[in-house]
């Protein structure tokens, strides 16, 4: 584990923006640049924090975590679907086939919880009962286990705008994938799930819920991009703390950017307004979080450099840009 000194170290160094027009076509998400040139992408992924649908500020190494949890689960999981991955030439970087993406995100979760507008919590605690097609008995409690894992569909929002819970009903009506589309994915979806279920366990931790990401190759088929099980789609929990936690009605003990959003909530944004100002010690805090859920997820040390990020990139990206 790197030192707080060195996490410290590193915020002058986060990578905010790319900037390298001979990669491709650029498209800019909320975390990842993304470069397209023929039938490949380039997707750089940034030191940017997203929460509330914000850009809400820079956690050093973020993104090297990111990219190497997304390697490690890519790995454990092509044998249930295939993925965009071709190579992984920087520890920011992985370079992908080029895939239409499906306008829907498969979102698995075991356990009921959150603290945003979106959340299952959020949405029980105001009286729901059916969220997303999923009937809610009465009576659960926060941060509970559900019988059996749900899926709540997302639909993928424009840039800017919100993304937004919807039921399989609902994605139907408005035509943007077929039944067999949805069918495919959610089957997926829930195996990546359970596999991913499986592993986060022997390492002593709850993967409580997550999103998938699918997108059509050139040939047609679905496959998995973006990302998969990594702190920033996904939330940890400790298992050897759950039970009792849960019933003294403590919150979780966590490892993901869950941290960040709770502090956030606390100084009373939940992202309208202007974000608040965050303490260098609160974003060493929160990367010290990204790579301790990489250490005791993937078994391996997190390994990494304080310096120029981008220097880094251009060195490693110059065959693509040459």
């Amino acid at each position: 584990m790197l030192t707080t000194d060195q996490i410290v170290a590193q915020i002058p160094f986060c990578l905010d923006k790319t900037d390298f027009p001979g990669l491709g076509d650029k498209y800019e998400g909320k975390v990842r640049d993304n470069y397209s040139k023929d039938d490949r992408r380039i997707i750089i992924v940034s030191d940017r924090l997203s929460a509330f649908d914000r850009i809400i500020t820079l956690i050093p190494f973020k993104g090297q975590v990111l990219n190497q949890m997304a390697r490690f689960w890519f790995e454990q999981t092509k044998d249930i679907i295939g993925n965009h991955v071709i190579e992984f030439p920087d520890p920011n970087v992985v370079t992908a086939k080029e895939c239409t993406p499906l306008p829907v995100e498969m979102v698995v979760r075991g356990y009921i919880t959150g603290v945003t507008s979106t959340s299952a919590w959020t949405h029980y605690e105001k009286g729901v009962r059916n969220f997303c097609g999923n009937e809610l008995p009465e009576g659960l409690k926060k941060n509970q286990k559900f019988d059996a894992p749900i899926i709540t569909p997302s639909t993928k929002a424009a840039h800017g705008e919100h993304d937004e819970s919807v039921s399989r009903q609902e994605i139907l009506d408005r035509g943007v994938i077929t039944a067999e589309q949805f069918d495919y994915m959610a089957d997926k979806a829930m195996q990546l799930y359970k596999r991913g279920v499986e592993i986060a366990a022997k390492q002593g931790i709850i993967l409580v819920d997550t999103k998938y990401e699918f997108g059509m190759d050139a040939d047609g088929e679905i496959v998995l991009i973006d990302e998969i099980h990594t702190p920033d789609s996904s939330r940890f929990w400790y298992a050897n703390e759950y039970d009792e936690r849960f019933a003294s009605g403590e919150e979780q003990k966590k490892i993901d950017k869950e941290y960040l959003r709770e502090w956030l909530a606390g100084k009373g944004f939940v992202g309208e307004g202007d974000v608040p100002e965050i303490p260098d010690e609160i974003k060493a805090e929160t990367a010290r979080r990204y790579i301790e859920a990489y250490e005791l997820i993937t078994g391996d040390e997190f390994v990494a450099e304080v310096g120029s990020v981008n220097d880094r990139l251009s060195e490693n990206l110059s065959k693509y840009l040459n």
